[in-house]
């Protein structure tokens, strides 16, 4: 069982996977089996619902490396969670821009 936290559009995404892999699309990494909790608990979180929503319909879910914050394998599942980002917090990793070829700027 593995814990991935990601950054998505100002958010942070935490969820509990049964698989992971590095992709073969160079820079992504493949995450499979995504596990959420019971049904019958009483308490809903409603950060829970929302990963539930968006990754109901999901078989597998390609994120970026650069994206990615952390990968923790773990025992159990716990509740998944999405944060906003406030502050400084998290940011995501810088990667330089293309660079342009010779031939593109005449």
């Amino acid at each position: 069982m593995y814990k991935v936290i990601f950054h998505n559009q100002n958010q942070v995404f935490e969820l509990y996977a049964r698989a992971i892999y590095q992709s073969e699309m160079y820079g992504f990494v493949e995450v499979e089996e995504f596990v959420f909790g019971e049904k019958s608990q009483l308490v809903v979180d409603p950060s829970e619902e929302k990963l539930k929503t968006e990754f109901s319909s999901v078989k597998r879910s390609y994120i970026p490396m650069h994206s990615i914050v952390r990968i923790d394998e773990v025992e159990k599942e716990g509740v998944g969670k999405v944060h906003d980002v406030k502050g400084d917090k998290v940011a995501q990793f810088p990667f330089p821009a293309p660079m342009r070829r010779p031939s593109d700027s005449e």
